[in-house]
C-alpha cells in the first residue's frame, strides 16, 4: 500500500501542476459552466482515450496520458461546482482554487485508501482498457441522475460517482508509468 501511495501522490501531482498553471493562464473561466457541461467534457475526454485504445491511427498528437490528466482535474472540477453551483463569471482566484482542489483531493484520496484495503488492490490486475470502460459506464451514471435532477433511490450521488473517475484515473496514470 505504501507502494501505491506514493504513486498515487507522484501523479495526483502532476494534475495538480497542471491545473494550477491552468489558472494561472486562463482564471477559473471554467466557473460559468454548469455541472452537466463537465460532465460532457468528461465524457469526451474518457471517449477519446477508448478511442485513441481501439484504434492505431491518430491524428492529435496527445496520448491518453494528457486525456486521464484531464479527467481527473476535469471531475475535481465537478466537484466544486456540485458544491458553489455554477457561476456567472471567474469568482475564484489562485489560492482559492488551490484551497478547494486540496479539499477534493483529500477526500478522494481517503476515499481511495478505503476502498483500496477492501478490494485488496484489485485495479492493478485490471487492463487499462477496463478502467477507461468503467470511466465511461459511471460518466453515464452520472448523465442519468443529472437528467433525474441529482436524485437517485438506492445508487450513489453524483459526489461518489465523480470521486471514483478520479481514482480510476489515478490508476490508469499510475499504470501507465509503471509500463
Amino acid at each position: 500500500m505504501e507502494e501505491t501511495l506514493a504513486s498515487y501522490d507522484d501523479v495526483l501531482g502532476k494534475c495538480k501542476e497542471l491545473f494550477l498553471n491552468k489558472a494561472k493562464d486562463y482564471g477559473a473561466s471554467w466557473r460559468i459552466l454548469r455541472t452537466s457541461s463537465v460532465t460532457d467534457q468528461l465524457y469526451i475526454k474518457a471517449s477519446r482515450i477508448r478511442s485513441l485504445e481501439e484504434n492505431t491511427v491518430r491524428k492529435v498528437e496527445e496520448g491518453v496520458e494528457s486525456e486521464y490528466i484531464g479527467l481527473v482535474n476535469y471531475s475535481i472540477m465537478a466537484l466544486i461546482q456540485l458544491e458553489l453551483g455554477s457561476s456567472e463569471k471567474p469568482d475564484l482566484d489562485q489560492a482559492a482554487l488551490e484551497q478547494l482542489y486540496d479539499k477534493y483531493v483529500s477526500s478522494t484520496r481517503d476515499l481511495m485508501i478505503a476502498k483500496n484495503h477492501d478490494y485488496g488492490e484489485a485495479w492493478r490486475q485490471m487492463r487499462l482498457s477496463s478502467i477507461t470502460d468503467l470511466i465511461l459506464v459511471k460518466l453515464l451514471r452520472i448523465r442519468q441522475i443529472e437528467d433525474n435532477d441529482g436524485k437517485t433511490i438506492v445508487s450513489e450521488g453524483l459526489d461518489a460517482n465523480y470521486q471514483d473517475i478520479i481514482n480510476y484515473a489515478l490508476f490508469a496514470l499510475i499504470k501507465l508509468k509503471e509500463r
